[in-house]
């Protein structure tokens, strides 16, 4: 029997996201994301994929209305923005050396287009970073995984909207330079074919504000985020 000799180096990890596991939605400053709408509603899921993952307006001012966690699963994670000490601990005695997450736009910029960042937002990834860093688990991260500032969703029309593509760039450009010392790997973007799939989780598209314009809306938000990702490997690479 011939077995496969991992080489010297191999990153050896597992991968998550922010919206998935850090919960505190509306803690130490956060705002409100597109994640923090999605409800579970088991009718939509058996509906199918791309039922579950629509939203129109009706849903976000429910969601809105709705101050509670227990019934948004993505409100409170597996409370990791408290925990993490005690998970990392956990992971790293796993023998993993890489961790893939994501930070937060909304935790950062709470409402996407604020003129400063959220200074207890960057203080947590630090802290996180460097908790992954004791253990020797280098972080790989992730700058827009399905988490939106919801301000920019209802008064922008998100990727639809070219201001959106300027935002976001500042908010890459500014965790970049925050955290190059102790993150080397960056996504910059998940998935950006997923908007064929979820428009809303991945690009902020509400089902009633583009009942007639599908393709375009797909093509546009598509395109900006692809010049974003471009913008993004400038800078880590600069």
């Amino acid at each position: 029997m011939k077995y496969y000799h991992v080489p010297e180096g191999f990153k050896w990890g597992v991968a998550t996201a922010a919206n998935q596991i850090e919960g505190a939605w509306n803690e130490d400053g956060k705002g409100i994301s597109i994640a923090d709408c999605e409800r579970y509603d088991p009718e939509k899921a058996r509906a199918g994929y791309k039922s579950a993952n629509s939203m129109t307006s009706s849903e976000i001012k429910r969601a809105m209305a709705d101050k509670d966690s227990k019934r948004w699963g993505k409100r409170h994670g597996v409370d990791f923005y408290h925990q993490y000490p005690e998970d990392i601990k956990k992971l790293a005695a796993t023998g993993i050396n890489t961790f893939r997450t994501s930070i937060a736009w909304s935790r950062i910029f709470p409402n996407g287009d604020d003129i400063k960042p959220n200074e207890k937002g960057l203080e947590f990834y630090d802290k996180l970073f460097d908790e992954l860093h004791r253990y020797n688990i280098e972080p790989i991260v992730t700058l827009s995984h399905y988490e939106m500032p919801l301000n920019l969703v209802l008064n922008y029309d998100a990727w639809y909207d070219l201001r959106v593509r300027e935002f976001f760039i500042k908010f890459a450009k500014i965790v970049i330079d925050h955290f190059h010392g102790k993150v080397k790997y960056w996504i910059p973007i998940n998935e950006i074919d997923s908007i064929l799939r979820h428009p809303f989780s991945s690009a902020g598209l509400i089902r009633d504000r583009f009942l007639n314009e599908n393709f375009e809306k797909g093509h546009l938000s598509s395109n900006a985020q692809s010049v974003c990702s471009s913008c993004c490997n400038n800078k880590i690479h600069s």
